[in-house]
This record gives C-alpha cells, structure tokens and sequence, in this order.
C-alpha cells in the first residue's frame, strides 16, 4: 500500500509530498555521513569506479591501435611488405560480422543477448589473441607458391572481431552506469590510442635516419685491387684510380630504419596485459551491486522532485493536471514526434560521418599527409592527436554542451581541419610549405585539432543518447561500425588500387621552392 501510494503521488506530481521523501533522504545521509553529503568513504568508491571504467574503456580498440602503430617494425620483417595495412583494412571491415549479428538480434529478438557473457567472451579472446601475437606474430607459411603471413592475419581478424564487437556491447553494458560514468569510458576509449602509441615512441617504432648510398652504374668495370698481388704497390693504386675515374657513381640520401629498443614480442606481452586489466576491470565493474545510488545522487545535486527521476520518454510535458491529462497531450505528442525523429536521425547521422573520418577516411592517409615533412612532424602529429582524444573526452567532463547546433558547428570545423590533413595527402610528396618548420607546425597542429573537435563530438553525442534509452546506445554502436566501415570501403581503392596518394621518402625529396 505504501509503495503504491508512493508511486501514485509520484505520477501526480505533488511537490509536498516529493520534498518530504527528498528531505528525508537527505536528513538520512546527514546522520550517516557526519556533516558532509558525501562521505569520504563514498567519494573513493566513485574515484574507483571512474578508474574501472576507464581501465574497461581502454579495452575497446588498444589491440587494433597497437598493431596500427607497430607496422614500421612490422613491415620491415613480414613477407607483405608495405602491403600489410590493406590487408590488415579489409580483415578489420570483415570482423563488422560481430557487431552486424549482435544487432540482427537485438532488433529481431530483443533480449536474447546478454551483454555480461558476451563481453567476457571478448575480452578473453582479445587477451588470448594478443598473447599469441607475441610468440606467432613472424610464422611465416608457404601459400601459392609464397610465403605469407597466415598466423598474423587470422590472429588480426580475432583481434578485429573483439575490437569491433566491443562498439556495440561496452556501449549498452555503460547504460547501467549513471551518465557521468560515460564520459570517463570515452577517456578510456581514447587513451585505447595513446598508450599503444606511447609504447611505440619508447620501442623507436618507425624511426627512421638518412644515410648515404653510393650506386656505381652496372656497365662500368669495377676495380679489382685483389687480382694485382704481383704489381708495385704504386702501380695497383695508380690502376685503382683510373678506374675509379672511370666508373661514375651517384651519392644520394636515403632512408633507414633505425634498430629498435625491444622486439615485438615485448610489445604484444605489453597489449595482452593491457586486454588483461580491462578484463579485470570488467569483473569488478558487473560484480558492483547494482544500487549506485543514482537517484539519490540526482536528488542530492539538482534537488527536484520524485518526478523527475521518472524514464524519460523523449519529451518535457510538465506534470498534467486532472482536467488535461486526456485533452492536449495526443496533439502535442503527434508535434513533438517528428522533431525528435528529426534529431534522432540528425544524431546516427553525426555519429557515422564523424567516426567515417576519424576511423575510416582519415587515418589511410596520415603517412602520406605527414611524413614529407619529415619524421619528426609524422611521430609528433600521430602522438599529440592520440593525447588529443582523451584530452576532449576529459575536457567534455567540465565544459559540456549537448547543444546540437554547437556539435554540428563544432564537426564542421573539424572537418575543416580533416579537408587540410586530406590536401596535404593528395599533393605529397611535396605539399605546402614543405621544408620549412612553419609547415611542421601547421601540419601536427591541424591534426590535433581534427582529433580533438571531433571527439569532443563523440563524446556528447553518447551522452544524449545514453540519456534517451540503452537501446539507443547501441544503434550508437551500429553507427559507429558503419561510418568506419564506409570511409574505410571509400579509402581503400583510392589508395591501393587507383593509388591517388604518393608516398615520400624525406631523405630524396626534390621539391621546386
């Protein structure tokens, strides 16, 4: 009878009576926690619960990130050469069959799936996968008469499978969480990037020297001093030297790779260790009772009544009184219908183009886009964007605007800086201002803006969504797979088949001033 009576009062929205339970919640907290609202014993269980879900967060993409950062090392030892990352493309759009059937079966047979089995399976997989990574990753197998890299790619393909799989699982799993958790799980999705990236920087991964070569043409004699024993010491030299005069040679500078710190071995026992804590971090994070005083919290901070901790479903009517609960409120629902389908749809869209870009479109070119400005502009643009997304994700936790126009706004003039990344591809190896340090500047400084507007993006748009229901969460994840699904489809022939973009070795650039 109380519960009833207490949830009637609710639905009516008689403030006396929501102030009462409000007051009363209150005054229980005084008396239990001293004089502060928020015991010191709850305040470290949040700060452990931030840290879990960033620790859960990095899991999302680290494995894939990783190996995306470790290919200078990779390519240099594997059969495929500079092939490898499209292979390594087209294997990470045919992991999206995960996340396509998790979805089919959300739509077609709602709860069905378990979020909870489904991401222990995954990170399992993902730390299992990574392990063997380290001991696999240069077993080589002889395929149509060559020798291919057969362990490395099935192992990418689980690596991607987890990967990809995680966008629409971790999502929906963060709909338990309050809202403000999901900011700190974008955190974690973003340092996904850094730390692998990081990893890298301290192995020397890609680091290259320019070193000189000397070439002597093949239609000239070269010297023999060793067939002269039995001439003068004066006269093998003099022989020497005539034909030294006569055999012309090219010096020119040319890039090598410099020796790394540790092998790859250590680099994947590092990522499995990485997949290891988000596994952990996971356990304890479902093991948490599912009481986190969410309402309470909501109560605490904005102080409104039982009413609004009601489920939203989508629009602000007001409490309705007695007399126009049935009059008004079907005209206003059929007016408010299509403008929240409007932004609904704004919002998928948003989520598909700006992750089309930042997965997709714009990572295919980095190298081109960078690296004629040398090595220094290349490992500083792709460290400083990775720090850049964390840092939006963080940055969105005190400065947040869910503002629609802001966003749209906000994508646009990331998209700007991704139009300059993308120019400076297209016209390598010489873009603007190649060689002198202007160009250096601008370079690393458009891409950390690109990274950092557009995640910002990211981040604000799960959150609406996140506030809307949990299966909108989800269609977020779908979202996200297809838009990094289709800027990869778009990059793929432009740069391997009809190879519109010109690598640059900045030890041999010839550029006209």
């Amino acid at each position: 009878m109380g519960r009833a009576q207490k949830h009637s009062l609710s639905l009516d929205g008689e403030p006396d009576i929501a102030h009462l339970v409000f007051f009363s919640i209150k005054h229980c907290r005084l008396i239990c926690g001293g004089s502060s609202l928020r015991p010191r014993a709850d305040v470290t269980m949040a700060f452990l619960i931030h840290l879990l879900v960033c620790t859960f967060g990095m899991g999302s993409w680290v494995a894939i990130n990783g190996l995306w950062v470790e290919l200078p090392l990779l390519v240099t030892e594997l059969p495929e050469g500079w092939y490898l990352p499209s292979y390594l493309t087209v294997i990470i759009q045919l992991a999206n069959i995960g996340p396509l059937l998790v979805t089919l079966l959300h739509h077609f047979q709602p709860g069905c799936l378990s979020e909870v089995p489904i991401i222990f399976t995954v990170l399992g997989v993902g730390t299992i996968a990574c392990t063997l990574f380290a001991f696999l990753w240069n077993v080589t197998s002889w395929v149509l008469g060559s020798h291919h890299s057969i362990a490395f790619l099935v192992l990418t393909f689980f690596l991607a499978l987890v990967d990809c799989t995680s966008s629409v699982t971790f999502l929906p799993f963060m709909s338990r969480l309050p809202t403000h958790y999901l900011t700190t799980f974008f955190v974690g999705e973003g340092l996904s990037g850094l730390l692998p990236a990081l990893v890298a920087l301290a192995q020397g991964s890609g680091l290259t020297t320019c070193a000189n070569i000397t070439e002597t043409s093949d239609t000239t004699p070269i010297p023999e001093t060793t067939r002269n024993m039995d001439s003068p010491q004066g006269a093998s030299s003099t022989l020497v030297s005539e034909l030294a005069r006569t055999a012309p040679s090219v010096v020119h500078l040319e890039s090598h790779y410099l020796p790394a710190n540790f092998s790859p071995l250590v680099f994947f026992l590092l990522l499995s260790f990485m997949m290891a804590c988000c596994l952990i971090a996971f356990f304890f994070l479902q093991r948490q009772p599912r009481r986190w005083e969410a309402s309470i919290e909501d109560l605490l901070t904005s102080q409104v009544t039982l009413h609004s901790i009601r489920p939203q479903e989508g629009k602000d009517l007001g409490p309705p009184g007695p007399e126009d609960s049935g009059k008004g409120q079907e005209p206003l629902e059929e007016k408010t219908a299509p403008r929240h389908l409007a932004h609904l749809t704004f919002i998928y869209i948003l989520v598909a183009f700006v992750n089309a870009l930042t997965n997709g479109v714009l990572p295919s070119v980095q190298t081109y886009s960078c690296l004629s400005y040398g090595p220094v502009a290349y490992h500083l643009s792709a460290t400083l964007s990775s720090m850049a997304n964390p840092l939006a994700c963080f940055l969105s936790m005190f400065l947040p605007n869910r503002s629609l126009p802001f966003l749209g706004v906000l994508t646009a003039l990331g998209t700007g800086f991704g139009a300059y990344n993308m120019a400076m591809a297209v016209m390598s190896p010489c873009p603007l201002m190649q060689g002198h340090w202007g160009g250096e500047v601008l370079i690393v400084a458009s891409w950390v803006l690109f990274i950092g507007c557009l995640s910002y993006v990211k981040v604000m748009l799960g959150v609406i969504l996140r506030d809307r229901s949990r299966s909108a969460l989800l269609w977020c994840g779908a979202a996200v797979q297809l838009g990094s699904l289709l800027g990869a489809l778009i990059m793929f022939p432009l740069v391997n088949v009809l190879r519109l973009f010109s690598s640059a070795d900045f030890c041999s650039l010839q550029c006209s001033t």
